[in-house]
């Protein structure tokens, strides 16, 4: 019985997880690190550039967007950390390996809050993904944190969807 237990003591990480499915959920949630980068200076970017008609009131609304994107971020490379694993930290990464492309000059509040959704969906689907992982390695800790950003993202996409009367 000793030879079991310290057979199983050896594939567990530093906070008692399988160590082969804290990998699989450290991969995700670079990739989804990965995604938000992205996705935050995409969103700076609309913040920056956007004009027209609703300029007082979408580009209040982008820099609360970019600024709970980085708070994400950083919560995203906090628990890889906690996985004892390490966050991809460069621009180089992110643009190679990011579903979410790069858009740059947009400055059409429309254009922006489309661009916004589409990345909502890749990033809603990749936290789903993480959920489904999470639960499977019984790590309580990224499906909390997934859990509570699909909630919050789910309204978001409701609330822009319904602005722009989708």
């Amino acid at each position: 019985m000793k030879n079991k237990t310290e057979k199983a003591a050896k594939t567990l990480n530093v906070i008692g997880l399988d160590a082969k499915k804290c990998q699989q959920l450290a991969d995700g949630l670079n990739d989804l690190l990965t995604n938000y980068q992205i996705f935050y200076m995409n969103v700076r970017g609309y913040h920056w550039n956007i004009k027209g008609e609703k300029f007082f009131e979408l580009h209040v609304k982008f820099e609360e967007l970019y600024n709970d994107a980085a708070i994400k971020i950083d919560e995203i490379a906090e628990r890889i950390l906690t996985l004892s694993h390490t966050p991809i930290h460069s621009y180089s990464e992110y643009i190679k390996n990011s579903k979410i492309k790069e858009k740059t000059n947009v400055s059409d509040g429309k254009a922006a809050l489309i661009e916004i959704l589409e990345s909502f969906k890749i990033i809603i689907t990749k936290e789903r993904e993480l959920l489904d992982l999470s639960d499977e390695a019984n790590d309580e800790g990224t499906n909390s944190i997934m859990s509570d950003y699909v909630s919050q993202q789910e309204k978001l996409v409701w609330m822009y969807s319904a602005y722009l009367n989708r």
